[in-house]
């Protein structure tokens, strides 16, 4: 799964004029050590016209350029600080420790930057916090971020919007309704209050219901016991709340996509799932009341379409000019895993936002490694505790395999007690695990990957303190153990971590494509943050729902393709603002091919997705857009017999004699499964914006040759729309299970990018689903 080789493109014909003769006067001082006789430029004026003109180009463009780069790396820089712990040196410093500290910080900094890095500097932190505040670019910044800084931290800007962004320009989706299907919301949340909503829409025809549920001029009801509706729905069309955290992390002001909007939630998840009767009726009810949005954080274990109860309400839906946005459902990294597939729905895969909840641990050896944590107890800082490895603590009615995992009831509280013990991650709940140690005694836990899930790591809100490590973390653990007779150690409390190297990269847990049911449509869509994401939570549940977790926050963290999907709702949101006569369709498109491409993941080296960027969503050029008609041509085109068709029925309409080419939906992704021969490939984009030129430029897939027709697209008016072809042929022989390519369509401000892909299905394997199926079936939660 290799990258492809360079974009290519038609030439465009430029007429060629004489530069003037201080032009020519340079170039030859540029391209020569002497100066020219005094009758170079009347001599060489009319021989040198082509050369000239280029070199004309040339040189306009690489002044103007190096201008712009100026500018940029001028108006870029910004105050970051550079925290790095404390300073060894104690209250009786000395003069020369104090200049010995500030000495190291412009020494760090000028590790990247030899020249004036003290320049930069404006505070070095020398007495009792170990750190300095610098001016920076975001490029330094990421840089200088490595595992020696304990973090680098942006400037604040809660409280500026940039005109020029898409919250200011929507309004933050002031007009705009919202829905979720989901467990409910906890309306009292501030999140959710109505202070400076003006009157409801006319257009909304639904109520409140529930005895105990008070609702405002934002809506809300069903009232949400578990806490994951709160979550999304406050993700997607949350208030600006300041001091939003939990247990003092990720302090700062929270905000949905659509802060302004409102939110009517559906309840069709209890804690025993999602029911296919209760999503149909949560989709009929969000229909019927007028929202504009539908955003679905549930999976389906169902593959068909036919059989799919958010295939079919957000069919529906999309007939009726709602968009619907989806979580791509949590079972990856395997192929083939992706949930709500359905072409109609915009499905949304989970990344991380650069940000990280770690907690240390101190070995008596002097070592310590770092995991992740959420949890709310803390461990005097200079204290060791005695650190004991679950298996030696096992009870003897308990298999080896029990302790390893720190099953309830498999540790012995006599070996336990007042110790941090160290447990086998396994597959099943951290929490349960944590709780296990805690009621043998433990005042600790440590939770180790076993090789198969290698970095993985995930952070949770424990009750005590504990931490989840890697494999290789873990192997340090172990050795320290094996090497003394009276292992002691202890675990910091969580700090947060911004603006970490790596990200944004594709979160391991999102599923992936392709699909056996449309392999032709290239599945997920769209990247958007889903791990650690803050935002409001149910006072009615503790964030572990542990019986004995006794606690109630405000604001909780979590990850999953969940957190992801109401990212894009609320950007959906501010979209249907900006543009309501806008399609569903016209929507997906324009977020699909504006977003820049992560290759980025932790266990999929070719997975290729792009990242949402609302910004330039709002602007897109051109789109790609579909109607209700032309799905039911594609499901007729998949082959669902007369029996299964009339659950997609558009009107009176029946499936065409000949059907249509799977691949030549009008999708923004471009996607063949299995290419064998030639195929050509047929889309449709239309003009959104104002009227130009568009080029075309391609980035073959590598082993497929990949020709454009026509080349270029003329557009004189807003609306108008033009077809073209693309025409893709396998040059090598085993292209591999999947490769990618690109197409983006260009006139100069915008860049239209497609992705263009070959799957290979293999005929003899089949899709596993981890629960079973029927046309009445269970709901994962994503």
């Amino acid at each position: 799964m290799g990258d492809g080789g360079p974009e290519a493109s038609s030439s465009l014909g430029i007429a060629g004029r004489l530069p003037p003769p201080f032009l020519l006067l340079l170039s030859h001082l540029l391209l020569h050590n002497s100066p020219p006789n005094p009758s170079y430029i009347e001599e060489q004026g009319g021989k040198v016209n082509a050369v000239c003109a280029k070199m004309y180009t040339l040189l306009i463009s690489c002044l103007l350029l190096s201008l712009m780069l100026q500018a940029r790396v001028s108006a870029e820089k910004k105050s970051y600080v550079v925290y790095l712990g404390r300073h060894f040196h104690g209250p009786d410093a000395s003069p020369e420790d104090y200049e010995r500290a500030r000495s190291n910080h412009h020494s760090l900094l000028g590790l990247s930057w030899e020249k004036n890095a003290g320049e930069s500097i404006i505070y070095s932190y020398t007495n009792s916090i170990n750190g300095f505040a610098a001016n920076l670019d975001e490029e330094q910044a990421r840089e200088i971020a490595d595992d020696k800084i304990l973090g680098v931290y942006g400037p604040r800007e809660d409280g500026v919007i940039p005109p020029s962004s898409i919250w200011a320009k929507a309004r933050f989706g002031e007009d705009v309704i919202i829905g979720s299907l989901d467990s409910g919301v906890w309306p009292e949340s501030v999140s959710f209050r109505d202070e400076g909503i003006g009157p409801v829409p006319a257009r909304w025809q639904g109520s409140c219901e529930g005895q105990d549920v008070p609702c405002n001029s934002r809506f809300g009801s069903a009232r949400d016991f578990d806490g994951h509706g709160t979550h999304t729905l406050s993700t997607a069309a949350g208030r600006l709340v300041a001091g939003a955290n939990l247990f003092g992390l990720a302090n700062g002001t929270a905000k949905g996509g659509s802060p302004a909007a409102r939110v009517a939630a559906y309840k069709v998840c209890g804690l025993t799932g999602c029911s296919d009767a209760d999503m149909l009726a949560g989709f009929d009810a969000a229909i019927h009341d007028g929202v504009d949005v539908i955003s679905v954080s549930i999976g389906s274990t169902a593959p068909d379409f036919f059989a799919n109860s958010v295939a079919i309400g957000s069919f529906h839906a999309v007939e009726r000019g709602i968009a619907v946005v989806c979580a791509a459902g949590n079972i990856g990294p395997e192929p083939y895993s992706v949930r709500n597939s359905a072409p109609w729905i915009l499905t949304v895969a989970a990344g991380s936002d650069g940000r990280a909840f770690t907690s240390r641990v101190y070995l008596g050896n002097g070592e310590h490694v770092e995991g992740l944590s959420l949890a709310s107890g803390r461990l005097p800082p200079k204290d060791f505790y005695p650190i004991i490895a679950s298996t030696d603590a096992k009870v003897s009615s308990a298999s080896t395999e029990q302790a390893q995992l720190c099953y309830l009831g498999s540790l012995e509280p006599e070996k336990v007690k007042g110790k941090i013990v160290v447990c086998l991650r396994g597959d099943d709940d951290k929490m349960g695990k944590v709780h296990a140690v805690s009621e043998a005694g433990g005042i600790g836990a440590i939770l180790v990957n076993d090789a198969s899930s290698g970095r993985y790591l995930t952070a949770v809100p424990y009750m005590i303190p504990a931490v989840h490590v890697s494999y290789d973390s873990g192997t340090v653990i172990f050795s320290y153990l094996n090497s003394t007779q009276s292992p002691v150690g202890r675990i910091g409390a969580p700090t947060s971590h911004y603006h970490l190297k790596e990200a944004p990269y594709v979160a391991s847990f999102s599923s992936r494509g392709p699909t056996f049911v449309s392999p032709q449509i290239l599945k997920p869509d769209i990247l958007a943050p889903g791990v650690d994401i803050l935002a409001a939570y149910s006072l009615g549940v503790a964030p572990t729902f542990a019986e004995a977790d006794t606690r109630r926050v405000a604001f909780n963290i979590i990850s999953g393709t969940s957190m992801a999907c109401p990212h894009v709702s609320g950007v959906v949101g501010l979209l249907k603002m900006l543009h309501p006569q806008w399609s569903p369709a016209a929507v997906k498109s324009a977020i699909m091919t504006t977003g820049p491409v992560h290759r980025k993941s932790r266990h999929s080296a070719g997975l290729r997705i792009r990242h949402i960027h609302p910004n330039q969503a709002m602007d897109p050029g051109l789109v790609y857009d579909l109607g209700a008609p032309d799905y039911f041509n594609f499901l007729c085109a998949i082959g669902y017999n007369p029996d299964e068709i009339p659950v997609y029925a558009v009107g009176n309409s029946s499936c065409p004699a000949v059907p249509m080419k799977l691949e030549d939906l009008n999708y923004p992704s471009i996607t063949v499964h299995n290419l064998t021969n030639p195929i050509t490939i047929t889309r449709t984009v239309k003009n959104v914006g104002k009227p130009g030129a568009y080029q075309a430029l391609v980035r073959p897939p590598p082993g497929v040759s990949v020709s454009v027709e026509p080349k270029i697209l003329m557009f004189s008016r807003i609306g108008e729309e033009k077809t073209f072809q693309v025409t893709m042929e396998k040059q090598g022989e085993d292209l591999g299970p999947s490769v990618f390519g690109q197409l983006t369509w260009s006139d100069g401000k915008h860049r239209v990018r497609s992705p263009l892909s070959v799957v290979n299905v293999p005929g003899e394997f089949e899709p596993v689903f981890t629960l079973p199926y029927s046309p009445l079936g269970i709901k994962l939660r994503a």
